[in-house]
């Protein structure tokens, strides 16, 4: 079977990724399985995806109720999920207006569409440039892809979207860059494909003040480390201050396909029917799902994420073979002495599922993972990190 499927996707599906030789066939909360049976903590949650785990009951409950009332309609018309997800999200931030789309690239997407247009109608058409950040990413669209401050991404699709500029995290680098053409500041408060690199908070209490005294917009990017990754709703949250524009997806949906972009009061009247739409955006399923997710983000959660990404941190730092741990709440990186990829391979054969960013090893587990479950994948790490051959015979579903 497991053969079939491997076939099956190399002959018909699109050469896009480096899969790994597993065929995943269920899951229950953090644990997988796989065709021949073998057990896996997953410690990347389908890359920030599943903020609860595979088949949460409560969230399998409310997709399922919804699927058996209306799967969707088009955005001719209203549906309770999206209007009540879109209250929630203002709510909780204080945020105004929510524009839904299908993933964090058309999120960001649509918050450059915003800015730009913000900063036409009050200074003019030449006002359009946007800051990004180095090691930074928003996205595979050429928009987002020319967002993105990783030139990596950038040699095989030139042209890109002009009217980026990306610059180093510091002061002095912003102070050079902004000029009456500067429209916004696009930034991911823990900068996750570029490394899991959170931002300095001098840097952030910087550019926020810079923004102030010039009319430019903060945009903060939270595809990744929003949804309560981060040990708070979301990230920015954690540096005193509120974006302008916050656009997330990824552990919104819980396992399906949901961006959102939130609207500031500044901006929050910037678009009018027409200017800009998603056939798919706030399905009312995926709605569903988001709004039994957010309900769950509650701060005895939150603190759980807290606590937990403490004794990550406290286990993995200074520990035989890696080099140093950075990130915030459960969106960890780790600095191994030997490479990354070979940590995860190993670790794969242990039963744990990590991923990589960059050159470290990358940890993105459920919010909810069990405590105990989360030590046994610790320990794995610390024992591929350092060298251990003596690997525990991996568990069979019997």
């Amino acid at each position: 079977m497991s053969t079939n499927v491997f076939e099956l996707d190399q002959t018909y599906v699109a050469p896009t990724y480096a899969r790994f030789p597993v065929h995943i066939v269920r899951g229950k909360g953090s644990l997988l399985w796989d065709s021949e049976g073998k057990q896996y903590i997953d410690m990347g949650s389908g890359i920030a995806v599943n903020t609860l785990g595979l088949s949460d009951d409560g969230w399998v409950a409310a997709v399922t109720a919804q699927l058996t009332t209306c799967q969707h309609t088009s955005n001719l018309y209203y549906t309770s999920p999206c209007a009540e997800l879109a209250a929630a999200l203002c709510t909780r931030t204080d945020m105004k207006k929510v524009f839904f789309s299908n993933s964090g690239a058309e999120a960001n997407e649509c918050a450059i569409k915003a800015a730009r247009k913000y900063a036409a109608d009050r200074r003019g058409s030449g006002c359009h440039t946007i800051l990004t950040l180095q090691n930074s990413f928003h996205g595979r669209t050429i928009t987002t892809l020319a967002a993105t401050g990783q030139e990596v991404f950038h040699k095989d699709f030139q042209p890109l979207t002009e009217g980026f500029v990306t610059i180093e995290p510091t002061e002095e680098a912003l102070l050079a860059a902004v000029d009456d053409s500067t429209a916004a500041i696009l930034f991911e408060p823990v900068r996750g494909e570029g490394g899991v690199l959170p931002l300095d908070r001098e840097f952030v209490n910087a550019m926020v003040r810079v923004a102030r005294e010039r009319d430019i917009l903060l945009i903060a990017d939270e595809v990744q480390c929003g949804n309560g990754r981060s040990g708070s709703l979301y990230a920015y949250m954690q540096y005193g201050f509120t974006p302008d524009i916050v656009t997330t997806a990824k552990g919104l949906g819980g396992g399906l396909p949901l961006g959102a972009t939130l609207l500031g009061e500044r901006v929050e009247h910037v678009f009018a029917p027409g200017l800009h739409g998603s056939t798919f955006g706030g399905n009312p399923v995926c709605c569903a799902g988001a709004l039994y997710v957010l309900s769950r983000l509650d701060e005895a959660l939150l603190a759980e994420v807290r606590r937990k990404s403490a004794y990550v941190f406290d286990r993995l730092r200074g520990a035989a073979g890696i080099l140093d741990v950075t990130g915030l709440g459960l969106m960890i990186g780790i600095r191994t002495v030997r490479p990354a990829k070979e940590i995860v391979n190993q670790c794969m054969e242990r039963g744990v599922l990590a991923l990589t960013a960059k050159d470290k090893v990358r940890l993105l587990p459920a919010l909810n993972i069990p405590f105990e479950q989360l030590k046994q994948a610790v320990e794995v790490i610390l024992a591929v990190c350092a060298g251990d051959s003596d690997g525990t015979e991996q568990r069979k579903d019997g």
